[in-house]
Protein backbone atom coordinates (compact mmCIF):
# COMPACT_ATOMS: atom_id res chain seq x y z
CA UNK A 1 0.00 0.00 0.00
CA UNK A 2 1.42 3.34 -1.07
CA UNK A 3 0.74 6.49 0.95
CA UNK A 4 -0.72 9.36 -1.03
CA UNK A 5 -1.87 12.68 0.34
CA UNK A 6 -4.81 12.76 -2.07
CA UNK A 7 -6.14 9.64 -3.78
CA UNK A 8 -7.83 10.93 -6.96
CA UNK A 9 -9.27 7.47 -7.67
CA UNK A 10 -11.57 7.78 -4.65
CA UNK A 11 -15.21 8.27 -5.67
CA UNK A 12 -15.46 11.44 -3.56
CA UNK A 13 -13.33 13.31 -6.11
CA UNK A 14 -15.39 12.26 -9.17
CA UNK A 15 -17.55 15.44 -9.42
CA UNK A 16 -15.69 18.38 -10.92
CA UNK A 17 -17.29 20.90 -8.55
CA UNK A 18 -15.80 19.19 -5.48
CA UNK A 19 -12.32 19.23 -6.93
CA UNK A 20 -12.63 22.89 -7.90
CA UNK A 21 -13.92 23.86 -4.45
CA UNK A 22 -10.98 22.10 -2.75
CA UNK A 23 -8.47 23.92 -4.94
CA UNK A 24 -10.17 27.31 -4.57
CA UNK A 25 -10.45 27.00 -0.79
CA UNK A 26 -6.82 25.98 -0.29
CA UNK A 27 -5.41 28.66 -2.61
CA UNK A 28 -7.83 31.23 -1.17
CA UNK A 29 -6.70 30.41 2.34
CA UNK A 30 -3.09 30.82 1.24
CA UNK A 31 -3.99 34.28 -0.08
CA UNK A 32 -5.55 35.15 3.29
CA UNK A 33 -2.40 34.02 5.09
CA UNK A 34 -0.20 36.11 2.80
CA UNK A 35 -2.50 39.12 3.16
CA UNK A 36 -2.32 38.96 6.95
CA UNK A 37 1.46 38.71 6.92
CA UNK A 38 1.82 35.03 7.80
CA UNK A 39 4.46 34.07 5.26
CA UNK A 40 5.17 30.59 6.64
CA UNK A 41 1.54 29.49 6.70
CA UNK A 42 0.97 31.11 3.32
CA UNK A 43 3.77 29.06 1.80
CA UNK A 44 2.59 25.82 3.43
CA UNK A 45 -1.06 26.21 2.45
CA UNK A 46 -0.08 27.52 -0.98
CA UNK A 47 2.02 24.42 -1.58
CA UNK A 48 -0.91 22.26 -0.53
CA UNK A 49 -3.16 24.20 -2.90
CA UNK A 50 -0.68 23.78 -5.75
CA UNK A 51 -0.54 20.04 -5.03
CA UNK A 52 -4.35 19.85 -5.06
CA UNK A 53 -4.43 21.75 -8.34
CA UNK A 54 -1.94 19.35 -9.87
CA UNK A 55 -3.58 16.15 -8.61
CA UNK A 56 -7.27 17.07 -8.84
CA UNK A 57 -7.44 19.32 -11.91
CA UNK A 58 -4.39 19.06 -14.16
CA UNK A 59 -3.67 15.31 -14.01
CA UNK A 60 -7.08 13.98 -12.94
CA UNK A 61 -8.21 10.84 -14.80
CA UNK A 62 -12.01 10.66 -14.80
CA UNK A 63 -11.91 7.01 -15.85
CA UNK A 64 -10.02 6.11 -12.66
CA UNK A 65 -12.41 7.87 -10.27
CA UNK A 66 -14.86 5.56 -8.62
CA UNK A 67 -12.85 2.37 -9.05
CA UNK A 68 -12.74 0.18 -5.97
CA UNK A 69 -9.24 -1.29 -6.07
Amino acid sequence: MRFTLIDPSHPFYAPLWRRVVIVVVTLGWAAVEFATGNLTWGILVGALGAYCLFKLILTFDPAGAGDSD
